[in-house]
């Protein structure tokens, strides 16, 4: 015991010996926890580190030259005290990069790969909207590597749109055979999402659909917004129940006999469906009231207690209503809008059993005679409140900002490594294969 006390004093030593100097504490919630929680009560090990790094935390002098910074994916676990002025009172949310972000991301992560003239780095920035800068540097790894299993010199569309599905879907499964009919089936489930997408006033455009198996997916439909967004409106959250129900409604319709493989679809819309009753208020019934407090539990980062509930078994009751009924009509509306489509969803079926995956144009001109679905009507979540006649102010223009000029790279010494914006050979890769610009099999 007081082993992890004792390093932390002996590495405040340190920092003051050496400074001026930065400390800095990668997944501080690894020992900054709430304290009192979980097994072992006031004397564990590790609430002793952490009082530990409170005391000394508490010892900080303006003089001292020693600036403590830490990182964590979980701030609402930290304990209080760490959190108080004089402490870590500045609080820096890093947030996944919007698309100029994104951008900016992968030129740096391109710097050193050997690209097609055609890749379009832009282009797949906004295919990767809530990328982090982990991700899109995946991705970009990925399409190399694709590049030299492939055996070609350059990296081009085909790799970084494969590579983009890997990061999102996991790796294809080319092993795994199905019989006629389960393809069958998982063509009509993924239609009946793409279709139900299209059809919905309020969804994502349908970027991809394919009935290629990845990862634990028998198929899947890629469904992704063409710019950032930030907030969705109550509409747009039930256009997405029926997105997701879309795929059960078509088995529904079409064999007559639904399969377990709706199973994550539900989860994800009972899930939506729940947030919008207790979080969100977006039900006439409860209002807008958030039911439960919300916090979890801070020693295993999960909730295992029903002490969370602030709620009434009557309110819950209520709320195990509405969560259904959102779903139930959400489900309703995509049987019906695949009823009225129906000659749609199978020339769909159709394209995806010849070419097994179709892109944003190749399903949008199939698309082209759907009936689409009425948009909804206002909604303020009260008959005493009337929505306002009054249209809203049209924006004014807003002076667009500059963009960073990056500073120019510093001169290289012989024999060190380039910096990301440093001019540097590409890659030598092996020449192509003598038969083609592909190896045999791939």
């Amino acid at each position: 015991m007081g082993v992890g006390a004792s390093r932390v004093r002996d590495l405040f030593e340190q920092a003051k010996e050496a400074a001026p100097a930065i400390v800095f504490i990668d997944e501080i919630d690894a020992v900054g926890r709430h304290r009192g929680a979980g097994m072992g009560g006031g004397h564990d090990e590790r609430e002793q580190t952490l009082n530990q790094l409170l005391v000394e935390m508490d010892g900080f002098d303006v003089r001292g030259g020693v600036v403590l910074i830490a990182a964590t994916n979980r701030p609402d676990v930290l304990d209080p005290a760490l959190l108080r002025p004089g402490r870590f009172d500045r609080q820096i949310p890093v947030e996944a990069p919007d698309m100029k972000g994104r951008l900016q991301i992968l030129r740096v992560h391109a710097a050193n790969k050997p690209m097609a003239p055609g890749v379009d780095l832009a282009t797949v920035a906004k295919r990767t909207p809530g990328f982090t800068g982990a991700d899109l540097a995946n991705v970009l790894n990925e399409a190399a590597l694709l590049t030299a299993r492939m055996n070609l010199r350059f990296i081009g569309k085909p790799q970084l749109d494969e590579s983009i599905d890997r990061v999102i879907g996991g790796p294809q499964k080319r092993s795994r055979m199905m019989n006629e009919r389960e393809l069958l089936i998982t063509a009509y489930h993924e239609g009946g999402h793409a279709l139900v997408a299209a059809a919905m006033p309020g969804t994502d455009p349908v970027q991809k659909v394919t009935i290629l198996p990845r990862g634990r997916a028998l198929g899947y439909t890629m469904v992704m917004p063409d710019d950032d967004k930030y907030s969705q409106t109550r509409g747009e959250l039930l256009d997405q129940l029926a997105y997701m129900m879309g795929g059960r409604a078509a088995e529904e319709l079409v064999f007559h006999d639904p399969t377990t493989g709706a199973g994550n679809d539900i989860e994800k819309a009972t899930k939506l469906a729940r947030a919008m009753v207790t979080e969100y208020g977006m039900t006439e019934a409860l209002g807008a009231v958030k039911y439960g407090s919300g916090d979890r539990e801070p020693f295993l980062g999960l909730d295992y207690s029903s002490e969370s509930r602030t709620y009434s078994e009557s309110v819950a009751g209520q709320v195990d209503a509405e969560v259904s009924r959102l779903i139930s009509v959400a489900h309703q509306e995509a049987y019906d809008v695949l009823n009225n489509n129906r000659e749609v969803l199978d020339e769909l079926v159709r394209q995806l059993f010849e070419k097994e995956t179709l892109d944003k144009e190749q399903v949008a001109k199939i698309f082209e005679p759907l009936q689409r679905w009425p948009k909804r009507p206002a909604w303020t979540g009260s008959d005493t409140r009337k929505p306002s006649e009054v249209p809203p102010i049209s924006p004014p223009e807003r002076p667009i900002q500059p963009e960073p000029v990056m500073p120019p790279a510093a001169p290289q010494q012989p024999g060190s490594y380039p910096g990301p914006y440093s001019p540097q050979p590409p890659v030598s890769f092996p020449p192509p294969y003598p038969g083609g610009p592909n190896p045999p099999g791939i």
